[in-house]
Protein backbone atom coordinates (compact mmCIF):
# COMPACT_ATOMS: atom_id res chain seq x y z
CA UNK A 1 0.00 0.00 0.00
CA UNK A 2 1.64 3.65 -1.15
CA UNK A 3 2.46 6.20 1.66
CA UNK A 4 1.94 10.35 1.16
CA UNK A 5 4.63 12.44 2.12
CA UNK A 6 3.61 12.13 5.98
CA UNK A 7 4.01 8.39 6.24
CA UNK A 8 -0.11 7.63 5.60
CA UNK A 9 -0.89 4.67 4.31
CA UNK A 10 -2.78 6.03 0.93
CA UNK A 11 -5.93 4.07 -0.59
CA UNK A 12 -5.22 1.93 -3.49
CA UNK A 13 -7.36 1.43 -6.26
CA UNK A 14 -8.03 -1.76 -7.95
CA UNK A 15 -8.89 -2.23 -11.50
CA UNK A 16 -12.13 -3.96 -11.13
CA UNK A 17 -14.13 -4.38 -14.38
CA UNK A 18 -17.73 -2.92 -12.64
CA UNK A 19 -20.73 -5.37 -12.56
CA UNK A 20 -23.22 -2.27 -12.32
CA UNK A 21 -24.20 -0.34 -15.36
CA UNK A 22 -23.97 2.88 -13.43
CA UNK A 23 -20.30 2.30 -12.10
CA UNK A 24 -17.21 2.97 -14.27
CA UNK A 25 -15.18 4.02 -11.80
CA UNK A 26 -11.80 2.13 -9.85
CA UNK A 27 -12.40 0.09 -6.49
CA UNK A 28 -10.13 1.97 -4.06
CA UNK A 29 -9.58 0.09 -1.10
CA UNK A 30 -8.14 1.06 2.63
CA UNK A 31 -6.56 -0.18 5.22
CA UNK A 32 -8.48 -0.21 8.86
CA UNK A 33 -7.62 -0.93 12.15
CA UNK A 34 -9.23 -3.12 14.65
CA UNK A 35 -12.75 -1.16 15.45
CA UNK A 36 -12.78 -1.90 19.33
CA UNK A 37 -9.55 0.25 19.67
CA UNK A 38 -6.99 -2.25 20.12
CA UNK A 39 -3.26 -1.82 19.46
CA UNK A 40 -2.16 -2.86 16.15
CA UNK A 41 -1.32 -6.23 16.50
CA UNK A 42 -2.84 -8.64 13.61
CA UNK A 43 -1.91 -11.73 12.18
CA UNK A 44 -2.92 -12.74 8.41
CA UNK A 45 -5.71 -15.98 8.67
CA UNK A 46 -6.14 -16.30 5.02
CA UNK A 47 -5.81 -14.76 1.34
CA UNK A 48 -8.87 -15.35 -0.56
CA UNK A 49 -11.09 -13.76 -3.74
CA UNK A 50 -14.63 -12.97 -4.92
CA UNK A 51 -16.02 -16.61 -5.47
CA UNK A 52 -19.66 -15.21 -6.11
CA UNK A 53 -19.36 -12.76 -9.04
CA UNK A 54 -15.49 -13.74 -9.87
CA UNK A 55 -14.59 -10.57 -9.69
CA UNK A 56 -10.67 -9.84 -9.96
CA UNK A 57 -8.56 -8.84 -6.44
CA UNK A 58 -7.38 -10.65 -3.72
CA UNK A 59 -7.85 -9.92 -0.09
CA UNK A 60 -6.63 -10.37 3.23
CA UNK A 61 -8.74 -12.00 6.30
CA UNK A 62 -6.64 -10.93 9.42
CA UNK A 63 -7.06 -11.24 13.14
CA UNK A 64 -6.71 -9.23 15.92
CA UNK A 65 -4.16 -10.96 18.40
CA UNK A 66 -5.46 -8.37 21.46
CA UNK A 67 -9.43 -9.38 20.73
CA UNK A 68 -9.10 -12.01 18.06
CA UNK A 69 -12.37 -10.22 15.85
CA UNK A 70 -11.34 -11.00 11.90
CA UNK A 71 -11.67 -8.20 9.70
CA UNK A 72 -11.00 -8.01 5.83
CA UNK A 73 -7.72 -5.75 5.10
CA UNK A 74 -7.82 -3.62 3.42
CA UNK A 75 -10.65 -3.49 1.52
CA UNK A 76 -13.04 -1.76 -0.63
CA UNK A 77 -13.77 1.76 0.50
CA UNK A 78 -17.54 2.24 1.42
CA UNK A 79 -18.37 4.51 -1.52
CA UNK A 80 -16.52 2.22 -3.99
CA UNK A 81 -17.83 -1.29 -2.55
CA UNK A 82 -20.87 -0.97 -4.86
CA UNK A 83 -19.01 -2.65 -7.39
CA UNK A 84 -19.47 -6.18 -5.45
CA UNK A 85 -23.20 -5.82 -5.54
CA UNK A 86 -24.52 -6.31 -8.59
CA UNK A 87 -28.23 -6.14 -9.75
CA UNK A 88 -28.50 -9.33 -9.37
CA UNK A 89 -26.55 -10.44 -6.46
CA UNK A 90 -28.56 -13.39 -4.76
CA UNK A 91 -30.12 -11.81 -1.86
CA UNK A 92 -31.95 -9.13 -4.27
CA UNK A 93 -33.45 -11.44 -6.30
CA UNK A 94 -34.11 -14.03 -3.63
CA UNK A 95 -36.64 -12.05 -1.35
CA UNK A 96 -38.40 -10.94 -4.12
CA UNK A 97 -42.34 -11.27 -3.77
CA UNK A 98 -44.15 -13.94 -5.97
CA UNK A 99 -47.63 -13.88 -5.83
CA UNK A 100 -49.43 -17.62 -5.01
CA UNK A 101 -51.24 -19.53 -7.47
CA UNK A 102 -54.45 -20.64 -6.43
CA UNK A 103 -54.80 -24.11 -6.70
CA UNK A 104 -57.45 -26.39 -5.28
CA UNK A 105 -54.58 -27.89 -2.06
CA UNK A 106 -54.05 -23.94 -1.52
CA UNK A 107 -56.37 -23.75 1.41
CA UNK A 108 -54.90 -27.13 2.62
CA UNK A 109 -50.91 -26.24 2.18
CA UNK A 110 -51.85 -22.72 4.06
CA UNK A 111 -52.84 -24.92 7.16
CA UNK A 112 -49.97 -27.36 7.10
CA UNK A 113 -46.80 -24.96 6.18
CA UNK A 114 -47.02 -23.38 9.62
CA UNK A 115 -46.80 -26.92 10.94
CA UNK A 116 -44.09 -27.80 8.81
CA UNK A 117 -42.20 -24.72 9.38
CA UNK A 118 -42.19 -25.61 13.02
CA UNK A 119 -40.80 -29.16 12.91
CA UNK A 120 -38.33 -28.87 10.39
CA UNK A 121 -37.22 -25.34 12.11
CA UNK A 122 -33.86 -24.32 10.80
CA UNK A 123 -33.42 -21.31 13.34
CA UNK A 124 -32.78 -18.80 10.39
CA UNK A 125 -34.82 -16.45 11.46
CA UNK A 126 -35.68 -17.75 15.42
CA UNK A 127 -37.36 -14.47 17.24
CA UNK A 128 -37.39 -13.82 21.01
CA UNK A 129 -41.23 -14.23 22.30
CA UNK A 130 -42.35 -11.01 22.28
CA UNK A 131 -45.88 -9.46 21.51
CA UNK A 132 -46.64 -7.74 17.61
CA UNK A 133 -45.42 -4.36 17.52
CA UNK A 134 -42.99 -1.45 15.45
CA UNK A 135 -40.29 -3.51 13.49
CA UNK A 136 -37.35 -2.25 11.40
CA UNK A 137 -35.30 -4.95 9.25
CA UNK A 138 -31.65 -3.43 8.02
CA UNK A 139 -30.91 -5.04 4.26
CA UNK A 140 -34.58 -5.97 3.06
CA UNK A 141 -33.71 -6.98 0.41
CA UNK A 142 -36.78 -7.09 -2.16
CA UNK A 143 -39.02 -7.49 0.61
CA UNK A 144 -40.08 -10.58 1.34
CA UNK A 145 -39.45 -10.60 5.24
CA UNK A 146 -41.25 -7.26 5.63
CA UNK A 147 -44.36 -8.44 3.73
CA UNK A 148 -44.28 -11.50 6.06
CA UNK A 149 -44.38 -9.37 9.21
CA UNK A 150 -47.09 -7.17 8.15
CA UNK A 151 -49.38 -9.67 7.37
CA UNK A 152 -48.96 -11.33 11.18
CA UNK A 153 -49.87 -7.61 11.83
CA UNK A 154 -46.62 -5.34 12.46
CA UNK A 155 -45.94 -2.44 11.41
CA UNK A 156 -42.47 -2.73 9.38
CA UNK A 157 -40.25 -0.43 7.94
CA UNK A 158 -36.93 -1.16 5.73
CA UNK A 159 -33.84 -0.35 5.28
CA UNK A 160 -31.93 -1.15 1.94
CA UNK A 161 -29.05 -0.28 -0.11
CA UNK A 162 -30.14 -1.67 -3.74
CA UNK A 163 -31.80 0.97 -5.02
CA UNK A 164 -33.81 -1.92 -6.87
CA UNK A 165 -34.00 -4.13 -4.58
CA UNK A 166 -35.37 -0.89 -2.55
CA UNK A 167 -37.51 0.27 -5.00
CA UNK A 168 -39.16 -3.25 -5.27
CA UNK A 169 -39.82 -3.37 -1.58
CA UNK A 170 -41.76 0.12 -1.93
CA UNK A 171 -43.81 -1.16 -4.38
CA UNK A 172 -45.47 -3.52 -2.15
CA UNK A 173 -45.89 -0.53 -0.24
CA UNK A 174 -43.68 -0.26 2.57
CA UNK A 175 -42.00 2.42 3.48
CA UNK A 176 -38.03 1.53 2.86
CA UNK A 177 -35.06 3.67 2.81
CA UNK A 178 -32.49 3.34 -0.01
CA UNK A 179 -28.76 3.57 0.72
CA UNK A 180 -26.60 2.61 4.04
CA UNK A 181 -27.28 2.10 7.46
CA UNK A 182 -24.41 4.50 8.08
CA UNK A 183 -25.97 7.26 6.70
CA UNK A 184 -29.71 6.59 7.32
CA UNK A 185 -32.57 8.77 9.20
CA UNK A 186 -34.05 7.33 12.19
CA UNK A 187 -37.14 5.35 11.60
CA UNK A 188 -40.59 6.77 12.10
CA UNK A 189 -41.13 5.23 15.00
CA UNK A 190 -38.92 3.79 17.81
CA UNK A 191 -38.47 -0.01 16.89
CA UNK A 192 -39.48 -3.14 19.21
CA UNK A 193 -38.21 -5.33 16.87
CA UNK A 194 -34.97 -4.76 14.58
CA UNK A 195 -33.49 -7.52 12.30
CA UNK A 196 -30.80 -8.19 9.91
CA UNK A 197 -30.16 -11.38 8.13
CA UNK A 198 -26.24 -11.91 7.05
CA UNK A 199 -25.87 -7.88 7.25
CA UNK A 200 -23.74 -6.70 10.32
CA UNK A 201 -21.00 -8.47 8.38
CA UNK A 202 -21.02 -6.54 5.24
CA UNK A 203 -20.86 -3.14 7.27
CA UNK A 204 -17.77 -0.66 7.30
CA UNK A 205 -18.38 0.59 11.07
CA UNK A 206 -20.42 -2.09 12.82
CA UNK A 207 -20.35 -1.09 16.03
CA UNK A 208 -21.14 2.95 14.89
CA UNK A 209 -24.15 0.88 13.36
CA UNK A 210 -25.15 -1.22 16.26
CA UNK A 211 -24.80 2.20 18.44
CA UNK A 212 -27.35 3.97 16.10
CA UNK A 213 -29.37 1.00 16.13
CA UNK A 214 -29.23 1.44 19.96
CA UNK A 215 -30.15 4.98 19.71
CA UNK A 216 -33.22 4.04 17.64
CA UNK A 217 -34.80 1.05 19.65
CA UNK A 218 -37.06 1.45 22.47
CA UNK A 219 -36.73 0.45 25.53
CA UNK A 220 -36.14 -2.84 25.56
CA UNK A 221 -36.31 -3.31 22.31
CA UNK A 222 -34.33 -6.06 20.81
CA UNK A 223 -32.19 -7.05 18.18
CA UNK A 224 -32.40 -10.16 15.98
CA UNK A 225 -28.86 -10.79 13.91
CA UNK A 226 -27.76 -13.74 11.31
CA UNK A 227 -24.21 -14.05 10.38
CA UNK A 228 -21.75 -16.70 9.44
CA UNK A 229 -20.13 -18.20 12.42
CA UNK A 230 -16.17 -18.45 12.13
CA UNK A 231 -15.68 -20.52 15.32
CA UNK A 232 -15.92 -23.84 12.87
CA UNK A 233 -14.05 -26.54 12.17
CA UNK A 234 -15.42 -25.96 8.45
CA UNK A 235 -13.83 -22.54 8.65
CA UNK A 236 -10.78 -24.12 9.80
CA UNK A 237 -10.97 -26.70 7.31
CA UNK A 238 -12.03 -24.87 4.23
CA UNK A 239 -10.10 -21.54 4.75
CA UNK A 240 -10.43 -19.73 1.28
CA UNK A 241 -12.58 -21.79 0.01
CA UNK A 242 -15.08 -21.37 2.79
CA UNK A 243 -18.29 -20.31 1.36
CA UNK A 244 -19.77 -17.63 4.14
CA UNK A 245 -16.00 -16.19 3.89
CA UNK A 246 -17.92 -14.03 0.94
CA UNK A 247 -14.60 -11.76 0.31
CA UNK A 248 -14.94 -8.68 -0.01
CA UNK A 249 -18.69 -8.27 0.86
CA UNK A 250 -18.01 -9.18 4.18
CA UNK A 251 -15.81 -7.06 6.37
CA UNK A 252 -16.07 -9.09 9.83
CA UNK A 253 -15.73 -12.61 10.21
CA UNK A 254 -17.25 -13.09 13.97
CA UNK A 255 -17.82 -16.01 16.59
CA UNK A 256 -20.02 -15.94 19.17
CA UNK A 257 -17.31 -14.46 21.64
CA UNK A 258 -15.99 -11.23 19.35
CA UNK A 259 -19.44 -10.48 18.17
CA UNK A 260 -19.79 -10.38 22.14
CA UNK A 261 -17.69 -7.93 22.19
CA UNK A 262 -18.53 -5.96 19.68
CA UNK A 263 -22.46 -5.53 20.53
CA UNK A 264 -21.42 -4.81 24.37
CA UNK A 265 -18.92 -1.73 22.75
CA UNK A 266 -21.93 -0.77 21.83
CA UNK A 267 -24.49 -1.15 24.43
CA UNK A 268 -26.44 -4.14 23.41
CA UNK A 269 -26.54 -7.33 25.48
CA UNK A 270 -26.28 -10.49 23.95
CA UNK A 271 -28.87 -12.51 25.23
CA UNK A 272 -28.91 -15.84 23.37
CA UNK A 273 -26.38 -17.50 20.48
CA UNK A 274 -28.89 -20.02 18.48
CA UNK A 275 -26.72 -22.32 16.02
CA UNK A 276 -28.60 -22.96 12.74
CA UNK A 277 -29.75 -26.17 11.45
CA UNK A 278 -28.02 -25.92 7.94
CA UNK A 279 -25.75 -28.18 5.97
CA UNK A 280 -25.88 -25.38 2.72
CA UNK A 281 -23.04 -23.97 3.86
CA UNK A 282 -20.47 -27.15 3.63
CA UNK A 283 -21.91 -27.98 0.63
CA UNK A 284 -21.27 -25.29 -1.24
CA UNK A 285 -17.46 -24.78 0.63
CA UNK A 286 -17.12 -28.44 -0.55
CA UNK A 287 -17.97 -27.29 -4.03
CA UNK A 288 -15.38 -24.31 -4.04
CA UNK A 289 -13.14 -27.05 -3.65
CA UNK A 290 -14.29 -29.02 -6.38
CA UNK A 291 -14.72 -25.97 -8.54
CA UNK A 292 -10.50 -25.48 -7.33
CA UNK A 293 -9.70 -28.74 -8.25
CA UNK A 294 -11.56 -28.34 -12.12
CA UNK A 295 -14.28 -30.21 -11.72
CA UNK A 296 -16.51 -27.45 -12.66
CA UNK A 297 -19.41 -29.94 -13.31
CA UNK A 298 -19.82 -31.34 -10.34
CA UNK A 299 -18.75 -27.89 -8.07
CA UNK A 300 -21.80 -26.28 -10.44
CA UNK A 301 -23.87 -28.62 -9.10
CA UNK A 302 -23.28 -29.18 -5.46
CA UNK A 303 -23.58 -25.29 -5.52
CA UNK A 304 -26.97 -25.44 -7.26
CA UNK A 305 -28.31 -28.68 -4.57
CA UNK A 306 -26.63 -26.34 -1.55
CA UNK A 307 -29.31 -23.68 -2.32
CA UNK A 308 -31.89 -25.49 -3.25
CA UNK A 309 -35.16 -26.36 -0.96
CA UNK A 310 -37.59 -28.41 -1.79
CA UNK A 311 -37.85 -32.56 -0.56
CA UNK A 312 -34.18 -32.75 0.07
CA UNK A 313 -34.50 -29.86 2.93
CA UNK A 314 -36.37 -32.54 4.70
CA UNK A 315 -34.41 -35.45 3.73
CA UNK A 316 -31.16 -34.07 5.00
CA UNK A 317 -32.59 -31.90 7.69
CA UNK A 318 -31.15 -34.43 10.24
CA UNK A 319 -27.50 -34.20 9.25
CA UNK A 320 -28.25 -30.40 9.46
CA UNK A 321 -29.67 -30.69 12.84
CA UNK A 322 -26.70 -32.42 14.17
CA UNK A 323 -24.53 -29.51 12.75
CA UNK A 324 -26.41 -26.91 14.57
CA UNK A 325 -26.44 -29.06 17.87
CA UNK A 326 -22.96 -29.14 17.95
CA UNK A 327 -22.28 -25.71 16.72
CA UNK A 328 -20.72 -25.93 13.34
CA UNK A 329 -23.17 -25.35 10.96
CA UNK A 330 -21.06 -22.46 10.30
CA UNK A 331 -24.21 -20.09 10.33
CA UNK A 332 -25.89 -18.85 13.70
CA UNK A 333 -28.87 -16.67 14.76
CA UNK A 334 -28.72 -14.42 17.79
CA UNK A 335 -30.73 -12.27 20.27
CA UNK A 336 -29.48 -9.31 21.20
CA UNK A 337 -31.74 -6.63 24.13
CA UNK A 338 -31.55 -2.78 24.77
CA UNK A 339 -31.67 -2.18 28.30
CA UNK A 340 -35.49 -1.64 29.67
CA UNK A 341 -34.71 2.05 31.27
CA UNK A 342 -33.10 3.99 29.26
CA UNK A 343 -35.11 6.69 27.33
CA UNK A 344 -36.39 6.28 23.82
CA UNK A 345 -34.69 8.70 20.90
CA UNK A 346 -36.52 11.41 19.95
CA UNK A 347 -38.24 10.33 16.80
CA UNK A 348 -39.96 12.06 14.48
CA UNK A 349 -44.15 10.38 14.15
CA UNK A 350 -45.38 9.93 11.02
CA UNK A 351 -48.36 7.57 10.07
CA UNK A 352 -46.34 6.08 6.58
CA UNK A 353 -45.03 2.98 8.89
CA UNK A 354 -47.58 0.30 6.98
CA UNK A 355 -49.28 -3.21 8.62
CA UNK A 356 -49.97 -4.66 5.35
CA UNK A 357 -50.28 -4.21 1.88
CA UNK A 358 -51.69 -1.34 0.38
CA UNK A 359 -55.17 -1.21 -1.17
Amino acid sequence: MNRNSNGEKEPEELSVSSCRADRSEPVQLEDVACPLGCPRSDEIVLTGRDRLHDLPGEFTVLKCRTCELMRTNPRPTAASIGAYYPDDYGPYLGTRVEQPQLTPFHGLKSFVRPLVRKVFDSLSDVLPPIPRGRLLEIGCASGSYLDRMAHCGWQVEGIEFSEEAARAARDLGYQVHTGSLEFAPAPNYPPDLIVGWMVLEHLHDPIGCLEKLHEWAAPGGWLVLTLPDANTLAFEFYKENWYDLHLPNHLYHFTPETLAKVLEKAGWTLEKVHHQRSIGNLLASTAYVMEGRGWTSLAKCFLEFSGRGGIWFYILFPFAWVLGVCGQSGRMTVWCRRSQDEAPPSVHQHPSAVTAKKA
